[in-house]
């Protein structure tokens, strides 16, 4: 692939926001050359020129960019966990109006799914969860609510049967009752504020793009965002290692607590 890709990052910077600088560089820089090669290009200098007076272009690129890959019920031993233990130990100790915040939540498959398990252990109405995503493409889908079978193939029939109406073969969309529950945001990790006063936070298979300094960041930053005793759910191949020098104790295989 011809020009810089250094001059490049600065360019998607400028552009979306986007530090490129913070994700593992062979991993991201194979997409990036992948797309602009589908496009017809061969240097970073003509797509910078296309993405920069072509929204659409602009939007695809984002889009590309953040690995929208989401499921409900995604790891079923995990969500279970979050059921049974975690949750009702965060109940009990700061009672039913949980501050929970969804971050990186692609098409809204996580925070829907906190929803409906919320929902059998306190009313509709008093569950809100804020879910925010980089892709403002994505959260747009995600205020839709139409999923395809793939999506929900994890899902346990209860929560089909109650909060899902089938549309024709190939599509269900999620009840309005739990889409009221969720509010959608846009929010960079990397540069925008984070909320505080959160008694659970899950981000789950995006810390995996990042390098590792970016999610030190990431991670202390989710340390100052929750109470202390609250929780942090990541995904099944993002292991804390260091999990105590961010600030956190071990709850159970993939939940931390803030100490």
């Amino acid at each position: 692939m011809g020009n810089n890709y250094e001059d490049f990052k600065k360019e998607v910077l400028k552009l979306t926001g986007i530090d490129l600088n913070a994700y593992k560089e062979r991993q991201m820089k194979r997409r990036i050359d992948t797309l602009i090669g589908r496009n017809g290009f061969t240097g970073y200098v003509d797509y910078t020129k296309l993405i920069s007076t072509d929204a659409q272009k602009l939007d695809e690129f984002v889009n590309y960019l953040t690995i929208n890959v989401s499921e409900f019920y995604r790891n079923p031993a995990l969500w279970d966990t979050l059921e049974q233990s975690v949750l009702p130990k965060l109940i009990e100790q700061y009672g039913s109006n949980l501050k929970i915040w969804s971050a990186a939540c692609s098409t809204g498959d996580e925070p829907y799914t906190i929803a409906m398990i919320l929902a059998k252990k306190m009313p509709l109405n008093r569950i809100h969860i804020l879910a925010t995503d980089l892709d403002e493409q994505v959260i747009e889908k995600a205020k839709i609510g139409v999923y395809g079978p793939n999506s929900l193939k994890g899902l346990p029939d209860e929560y089909k049967k109650k909060y899902f109406e089938q549309m024709g073969e190939k599509a269900y969309k999620i009840s309005d009752d739990i889409k009221r529950c969720v509010e959608f945001k846009k929010h960079n990790l990397l540069k925008d504020p984070y909320p505080s006063g959160c008694h659970l936070i899950v981000c789950r298979n995006v810390m995996i793009y990042f390098t590792e300094e970016a999610k030190d960041q990431i991670y202390r930053k989710f340390n100052d965002a929750l109470v202390k005793g609250g929780c942090l759910f990541v995904g099944n191949t993002e292991q804390i290692i260091n999990y105590k020098e961010l600030g956190f104790g071990f709850e159970k295989l993939f939940f931390y607590n803030k100490l």
